[in-house]
């Protein structure tokens, strides 16, 4: 038998509070390096700390999430202005509860539980097909987003058949 092996990237939306955050930390850094060439010397070491924080804060604002389902996991990587990796969670969709679309009255029954936390690893996109999958850690629920293509769902319905909703 053939292990089940689905990829998928997806980009996260650059949002106005990213954009004001990386505009926000650019200025600071450049005037303070004009301050401390024309003004007032020692303030050339704030430039050089906020330089630091730019390196490594404005990678991290471009955000693309991979998703990787091989056999019942589901591993979500996020990648980093498309260089830097870093391991996101991993999930035996055998134990999920449910997964079905965001708005799917499927999900109604955990939409207002304040026990469930959300783990959001979508794109933000408005026209985006978001999924919910609620699944138990090891210390609470979790209700995680994140959208799968055509043929991940069906993959992970092939294994769960009773557990995946696509209405």
């Amino acid at each position: 038998m053939s292990d089940l092996y689905t990829e998928v990237m997806v980009e996260k939306k650059f949002t106005g509070k990213e954009m004001a955050i990386k505009v926000s930390l650019i200025f600071l850094t450049v005037l303070a390096a004009v301050a401390g060439l024309t003004i007032f010397p020692p303030i050339l070491i704030a430039a050089l700390v906020l330089g630091v924080l730019d390196y490594f804060i404005i990678p991290k604002l471009n955000v693309e999430y991979e998703y990787l389902y091989v056999n019942g996991e589901l591993d979500i990587d996020k990648i980093y202005s498309r260089s830097k990796r870093k391991k996101g969670s991993s999930f035996n969709l055998s134990k999920m509860e449910i997964m079905a679309p965001v708005n799917s009255h499927q999900l109604d029954s955990y939409r207002n539980n304040p026990n469930i936390k959300t783990v959001d690893y979508s794109s933000r996109m408005p026209d985006a097909k978001v999924y919910a999958v609620i699944i138990p850690s090891e210390k609470e629920m979790l209700k995680v987003l994140f959208e799968p293509n055509d043929i991940m769902i069906k993959d992970i319905r092939s294994k769960m058949p009773r557990k995946v909703f696509t209405d």
